[in-house]
């Protein structure tokens, strides 16, 4: 008969928790249902991915920005070795002529000693 009596409280218990909102006129007023606390959250979370959304796209299209300006940069500073690489080549080339030549290693060899004098005379003073 124990567990009789156990089923049946049981069985009042769930009615009358199922039950106690609903009074004789109608359903009692409650603050809100868990549908609507659920929406609320549910509208709060929307709401902080919507923010986080935007400072995102933000961010991404600062990252762009500056992705854009080094791009613009290493295409003028490539344009600008082409330009130096030019120089040298022309540079190298007037050096090869002037020391194929007997008098023009003479001239190598004085510049080569003015430019290591003028090194010496640099280091000395400093």
């Amino acid at each position: 008969m124990a567990p009789r009596r156990l089923i049946f409280r049981s069985y009042r218990s769930t009615r009358t928790s199922l039950f106690d909102g609903i009074e004789e006129g109608g359903i009692r007023a409650t603050s809100y249902s868990s549908h609507e606390i659920d929406e609320q959250e549910n509208d709060g979370a929307i709401d902080g991915l919507q923010d986080r959304v935007s400072i995102l796209k933000r961010l991404s299209g600062d990252i762009h920005e500056e992705v854009e300006t080094h791009n613009r940069m290493l295409d003028r500073m490539g344009s600008d070795m082409d330009t130096s690489r030019g120089f040298l080549s022309g540079t190298v080339g007037k050096f090869k002529t002037v020391f194929e030549t007997k008098s023009g290693r003479r001239m190598g060899t004085l510049v080569a000693s003015f430019v290591a004098l003028f090194l010496l005379v640099y280091y000395l003073t400093r």
